[in-house]
């Protein structure tokens, strides 16, 4: 399939081929892949398609009660379409029969690690329009030797984005510690970053993003703010950009959730985290960018203890799947509601 042809013409119009990876087969990934899918809302915005262990799909259908028929593809295929049939590309990268509960193990690791390829191919050669990834076990994939399969956020390259409702925060760097934030932040940095998140939404149909820059220090008042942060902004203003800052940190959250902004350019992991997790926790979802397509994620683990149960909460997975439908087609983030 074409990068042009990976959208379905429908009754109701275009929608995108979207590829989920299930996460790891022993945790709650694939529970609520299914539950999210038997919510009815995920085809308003796309055509999904998972990638991974049928058998674990089934399972997870079992667990769950979900009423819906598993359609196993052993490549890319035209989808179904069908929202009682969930398609699954499985080419057999679990071993038959080998479904681990609650526990890390090398096979699971070398089989997200294939799933994980497989889905970059599929969205580099246009079959998926975007694609998201379900919890996954860095322990599995570490036992495997697998870590370098995960995208990690790097400054001026890629780049961690939480959404929850209104409020949107890219961070500049992540898990680093702070005293190395400090050295790290620079005037071309934070130019790059406001330049990459303003092209990326532009491609996600918002036509005139507007930006803020949160300052690093209380009341957006030091040396970083002086020398590196503002001097970053002005650059980005130069190039058209529609960006402010440094904007106190301890305000500028709130003022992206009064619809002030479309996004906050956090300066450090927490900084965002702590935002995000306390204005709206759950239903929160993750955008990496970084690879050239949009690529989502959810913002919980795999949940060993309570996996088989049930309970896992499916709102993350239903957020990441109907935002990426959403910003794949180019809508933008009309149709989120806190």
């Amino acid at each position: 399939m074409s990068t042009a042809s990976n959208r379905l013409m429908v009754s109701s119009g275009p929608r995108p081929v979207v590829g989920t990876l299930i996460g790891d087969p022993a945790g709650i990934g694939p529970e609520v892949v299914v539950k999210a899918l038997a919510s009815g809302l995920v085809h308003d915005e796309s055509v999904p398609v998972l990638v991974g262990s049928a058998a674990a799909v089934e399972r997870a259908v079992d667990f769950t009660g979900v009423k819906a028929r598993v359609r196993i593809m052993r490549s890319f295929e035209m989808p179904s379409d069908d929202r009682g049939v969930i398609d699954v590309i499985d080419t057999g990268a679990l071993p038959a029969g080998f479904l681990p509960l609650g526990e890390d193990t090398e096979a699971a690791g070398h089989a997200t690690a294939e799933w994980l390829d497989q889905l970059d191919a599929l969205a580099r050669d246009g079959s998926f329009a975007a694609t998201i990834m379900g919890p996954i076990s860095t322990g599995s994939l570490k036992m495997a030797g697998k870590l370098d399969k995960v995208i990690s956020p790097t400054p001026g390259e890629s780049y961690l984005v939480l959404l929850t409702g209104p409020l949107r925060v890219a961070h500049l760097t992540d898990h680093m510690p702070l005293r190395q934030v400090i050295d790290v932040i620079t005037a071309d940095l934070v130019a790059r970053a406001i330049g990459q998140v303003n092209d990326a939404m532009r491609s996600w149909g918002i036509t005139h993003p507007r930006i803020v820059v949160a300052g690093l220090n209380p009341h957006a008042m030091g040396d970083e703010e002086r020398l590196s942060i503002a001097p970053g902004v002005e650059q980005a203003k130069a190039m058209g950009i529609a960006v402010e800052g440094p904007v106190a940190p301890d305000s500028v959250f709130r003022q992206c959730i009064e619809g002030r902004y479309d996004m906050v350019l956090a300066m450090f992991h927490d900084q965002g985290h702590i935002a995000v997790k306390t204005w709206g926790f759950s239903g929160n979802c993750v955008i990496m960018m970084g690879p050239p397509y949009l690529h989502m994620s959810v913002a919980h683990g795999t949940a060993y203890d309570i996996v088989g149960t049930g309970k896992a909460d499916s709102s993350m997975m239903l957020s990441a799947m109907r935002i990426c439908g959403q910003l794949a087609s180019g809508q933008g983030f009309g149709g989120e509601t806190k």
